[in-house]
């Protein structure tokens, strides 16, 4: 639906950067999947008319991987935000790809565990 897709020029420019020093280079939309299904068929829609598709988190990759330099669809990720599973007992968690380091951090509050800066391994749901 409309509330779910964006092809306005500042929302376009948001997505078109990070935080590395490349230019700005927009997607020709943004779009705000909510579950892995609309991820799937937007994929797929994509894939049919070979057009690129672009991962948002959150901008603040160094190394310009939001740029679209050739268009296409911004995919933000944010709304994709729950916490499926925790296991205290081997340390892992199951995420989905909009889950942040601050709202996992707050998640993990009080049972002695955290996700610091720099960890790798946040698999996603």
């Amino acid at each position: 639906g409309a509330s779910n897709v964006s092809t306005a020029t500042a929302v376009r420019e948001q997505h078109g950067h990070d935080e590395s020093m490349h230019p700005c280079a927009p997607p020709d939309a943004v779009v705000w999947p909510q579950a892995v299904g609309q991820v799937q068929e937007l994929a797929a829609l994509c894939h049919r008319c070979r057009v690129p598709m672009v991962p948002f988190g959150t901008g603040t990759g160094l190394e310009g991987g939001v740029n679209a330099v050739q268009g296409g669809v911004c995919f933000d990720l944010s709304r994709m935000d729950a916490i499926a599973e925790l296991s205290l007992e081997d340390f892992s968690v199951t995420v989905e790809p909009g889950v942040t380091r601050k709202a996992l951090n707050k998640h993990l509050r009080g049972t002695g565990l955290w996700f610091p800066v720099g960890t790798v391994g946040m698999r996603g749901v």
